[in-house]
């Protein structure tokens, strides 16, 4: 070691406080070497060894445990100097909270094993009696046999029914452990024998049944939240959170009292959803949410991570984005076998065991694990050599034990300022036995054979016989200890004490005054001489519709950076971005009339770049209602190409949610939004918004059209008289510019609502007796109709009608509506279409086009009376003029034209020479002759 000045120096006494000062000091700057790097140069080797022995006499005198404190202040105080040195993203694999920090249980521990016991074997019983012959419907016992314990410290402890002076707390219950909510709810008295009986069975069982997973639509009274979409109850949950803030910060309700707990899987945590938002809830201080990830270190077909750690990534993962990381990893059986591991050797087990290896001891026994996993150190194996192999076996992982949960969830509800996550380890088919704990096949097992019934009983303590169980093994019996037991009278005080039942879902909401109908008038009136897109025109209608007295604060905008294109930025400096925290910067374009304003009141979500997490917020403020019992109605608009196609999925759970709100899909049309290309030009969403039973479709053209949509929509969600108010009304709007008409006199109503209306009749001419034809148009594509009425009269002499068919998709509806209740009732008269009977009185075949594919008008091909052709937009968009990339998929005027003339052909009223004329006379197979439609427009 280099000679130093001489020293008198204690052995215990840390070598950094003998640091000569005349040292020369480091030309090293903390940006030069990467603090991750293998390869890094150390300037001064000696000196760093001194550092290092200081640490370890540290350790050697006064334990790892202060060396530790000290290494945390010297990592922090580093931060505090900006000297570049990350801080640890993991701690060791053990416990969080040590047991000398954990608080007093507050409630009886033994009632409370009694009933949850009852509790799991219920649960799989469900599961297991509906696998008896005849029905065979399925179900997952092993999740909820390893989060019992999970839920149940929730259910006694922390979850808050809507009784509750807070407002109540969610709770997002993972999906795949709803047989365990189910049993609950039969000792609670919610349930009886007879529904759980029918797991699966929601239509064949008599008196109905229960759904399989969490799926409010199915079940409106006890669920809240669907889940089992791996990735979805994640994000779900965090935008929940975000809306109870919001709620709050803008003065509509206080819920600042409420938590959200989202129960997961370590293996869903793979699900780009799961992740993909946690930098959302630190950047808001969401402290109102808690993950609770049961690490039971198992997918459905096997280990999440075998050669690794999914607990130690997780919490690398969440700490770095800024959450506060609770691990229970250990049971209290190894509390003093971790205190009594002075060297340190069995935490350095723990660390460098994989859970692959975790996951076969629990698989084993206690003789396997002593050999396998204590052997492996010497210094480890002493510290059990008077434990018994059982002794062995009952050391139990942090997820099982009650105090242990207890005090992590204690923790994270009094935590601050961040959002917690609790990473439970427990055993997949924890309880159930060999044959199910560990196993990787644990997931798809559904039955339990006689011997495991047996086992299982003996394991839970139920008092059911050899007997019961031998009678019929397919329908082993409930367990119940009757109404006047005092665990069921304690279970049952527990929840009164917390504000009622949970899962439970309410629809009772806070009655709202609608706009008035004076607020549509912007719309009515048209644009005059001026060019305004329909995407610009339901912008001016939604900054009428925010100033709506009594009802415009409720609307929350969300948009994902494109404000500026849909011509929303405007609202920036009235309704404000919501920030929680508050704009602290000054802002480069302060000075201008639509300056970028954030606001602890904001009324607009602005989700930036993220089409899943604007999803979550749409279904998040969309279920306020029953939620919180306050209306929010949430307007989500998009890119419309990146809508259905992109989160579909979210949308399929958000209508299981019963969300009502508006999705806007902007920019739609395969060639409207011209120049952008493939990835943007959207020719199909109206068939993917088709395939959700929740979702009503329109494609308008003109902004009238928008406003009776917006209204009608509105008056069916919270006007209080339909008899499906729970729906999302999806509009297509367009950024080319077109002068907007004033809404026709006498409009049909009705028709624009219901699908279909006749927009202009053909022109009249000399005689009657000229060929007629029906143009059929949605959207963008009603002006290329009426250029082709125009054609078809002043070339051809052909009258043709013009209808502006709002919605393809409610009237195939209808049309299949009325073909199953005929279907249905032979000896009734026939009902009619709607499309049928509107179309029935005309003249000709008819003709549909929009800007999308052919399948869109193709939809009500089977209720249209009489020859059906459609013109789409089949195929993958491309970067063009509007005409071009119109006349390139012929669908513009001219084509239309062409098109309509051949059907006449068809019909025998043409010449067959005459489509022939027409394709020389409008050069429609030249891209370059193309002039259907203008320049111009946000893009």
């Amino acid at each position: 070691m280099r000679e130093r000045s001489a020293v008198h120096r204690d052995p215990t006494t840390p070598r950094f406080l003998e640091i000569e000062p005349t040292r020369k000091r480091s030309t090293v700057t903390v940006n030069d070497q990467d603090p991750y790097s293998v390869t890094k140069a150390d300037p001064d080797p000696e000196e760093t060894a001194e550092w290092q022995e200081s640490l370890d006499a540290l350790v050697e005198a006064q334990g790892r445990g202060r060396a530790r404190e000290i290494m945390l202040s010297l990592l922090k105080r580093s931060k505090e100097l900006q000297l570049g040195v990350p801080m640890v993203p993991t701690t060791d694999y053990i416990n969080t909270i040590a047991p000398e920090n954990e608080p007093q249980f507050p409630g009886n521990e033994e009632i409370e094993r009694r009933y949850r016991a009852w509790i799991r074997w219920n649960a799989a019983i469900t599961v297991h009696r509906a696998q008896r012959p005849g029905i065979a419907v399925g179900g997952h016992i092993s999740t909820y046999a390893s989060s019992a314990a999970l839920y149940e410290v929730g259910h006694n402890w922390f979850f808050r029914g809507q009784d509750s002076p807070t407002g109540g707390d969610q709770i997002f219950y993972q999906g795949h452990a709803s047989p365990g909510m189910y049993a609950r709810a039969f000792l609670e008295g919610r349930i009886g024998t007879d529904k759980l009986d029918g797991f699966r069975q929601e239509h064949s069982h008599d008196g109905g049944g229960l759904s399989s997973y969490p799926h409010p639509r199915l079940m409106p009274d006890f669920w809240q939240f669907p889940t089992v979409s791996m990735g979805l109850g994640p994000i779900n949950a965090i935008y929940q959170a975000q809306s109870n803030k919001y709620l709050t910060n803008r003065g509509i309700k206080d819920v600042s009292e409420s938590q959200v707990w989202a129960f997961l899987g370590d293996g869903e945590m793979d699900e780009v959803e799961s992740r993909g938002a946690l930098q959302l809830a630190a950047n808001d201080g969401l402290d109102n949410l808690n993950f609770v990830i049961n690490c039971n270190l198992q997918r459905l077909d096997g280990p999440v991570r075998g050669n690794g750690k999914i607990i130690q990534e997780l919490e690398s993962f969440f700490r770095g984005a800024g959450w506060n990381v609770i691990k229970v990893v250990w049971g209290r059986e190894w509390d003093d076998l971790l205190a009594r591991d002075t060297e340190g050797a069995l935490v350095n087990l723990m660390n460098a065991t994989p859970d692959g290896d975790y996951q076969t001891y629990k698989a084993e026994s206690g003789a396997f694990v002593r050999d396998n996993f204590f052997a492996r150190d010497p210094r480890a194996l002493e510290l059990v050599k008077d434990y018994s192999d059982e002794q062995i076996w009952n050391l139990k992982r942090g997820g099982h034990d009650y105090r242990k949960v207890y005090a992590a969830f204690k923790a994270a509800t009094e935590h601050t300022g961040q959002p917690t996550v609790i990473l439970a380890k427990t055993v997949k088919g924890y309880g159930l036995g060999p044959s199910f704990e560990g196993r990787n096949a644990t997931h798809q097992m559904k039955k339990l054979t006689l011997d495991n019934l047996k086992q299982f009983r003996d394991e839970m303590r139920i008092p059911i016989s050899d007997a019961q169980l031998e009678e019929n093994p397919y329908l082993p019996p409930y367990y119940h200890p009757g109404e006047d037991d005092e665990a069921i009278q304690y279970l049952r005080e527990r929840r009164r004490e917390l504000g009622g039942f949970v899962p439970e879902r309410r629809s009772k909401y806070t009655q709202i005054d609608l706009p008035e109908p004076t607020t549509y008038d912007i719309v009515k009136k048209g644009s005059g001489k001026q060019e305004v897109a329909t995407t610009m025109a339901f912008a001016r209608l939604l900054k009428d519709l925010l100033r709506a007295k009594g009802f415009g604060h409720r609307i929350v905008p969300i948009i994902p950076d494109e404000a500026r294109t849909f011509g929303m930025d405007a609202y920036f400096p009235s309704a404000k971005i919501y920030n929680p925290h508050g704009q602290h910067y000054t802002s480069v374009d302060r000075e201008l009339l639509l300056a970028y304003k954030e606001s602890v009141q904001g009324q607009i979500l602005h989700v930036g770049i993220n089409e899943a997490g604007a999803t979550a917020a749409f279904t998040a403020a969309g279920t306020s209602y029953s939620t919180h019992g306050e209306p929010l109605l949430p307007v989500y608009v998009f890119y419309s190409m990146f809508g259905f196609q992109r989160t579909g999925d979210a949308f399929w759970a958000a209508g299981d949610q019963m969300t009502r709100g508006f999705i806007i899909g902007a920019t739609a049309g395969r060639t409207t939004l011209t120049g952008e290309g493939l990835q943007h030009g959207d020719g199909h969403s109206p068939i993917l918004a088709q395939t959700n039973p929740a979702v009503v479709t329109y494609d308008p053209a003109y902004g009238y059209e928008l406003g009776h949509i917006m209204r009608d929509g509105i008056e069916r969600m919270y006007g209080g008289s339909h008899p499906d108010p729970n729906v999302m009304y999806y509009l297509t709007v367009y950024n080319e510019p077109m002068v907007q008409p004033a809404e026709p006199e006498q409009l049909d109503v009705d028709g624009l609502l219901r699908g279909i209306y006749k927009l202009k009749d053909a022109p009249t001419g000399e005689g009657d007796n000229r060929s007629r034809v029906q143009l059929l148009a949605s959207g963008v594509a009603v002006p290329w109709a009426l250029e082709a009425q125009e054609l078809l009269a002043n070339d051809w002499n052909v009258r043709a009608d013009v209808w502006s068919v709002t919605s393809w998709n409610e009237l195939r509806r209808d049309g299949l509506a009325v073909e199953q209740r005929n279907f249905l009732n032979p000896n009734d008269e026939r009902a009619v279409p709607y499309v049928t009977r509107k179309l029935s009185e005309t003249e000709g075949p008819f003709l549909g086009v929009t800007d999308f594919m052919h399948a869109v008008p193709d939809q009500i091909r089977p209720f249209v009376p009489g020859d059906f052709a459609t013109l789409g937009a089949d195929g993958f968009g491309f970067s063009d003029t509007r005409p071009a990339a119109r006349r390139y998929f012929k669908i513009d005027g001219p084509s239309i034209a062409v098109r309509a003339l051949e059907q006449l052909v068809q019909r025998g009223q043409m010449d067959p020479s005459v489509p022939a004329q027409a394709i020389e006379r409008y050069r429609l197979h030249d891209v370059t002759a193309g002039t259907t439609g203008s320049a111009g427009g946000e893009s």
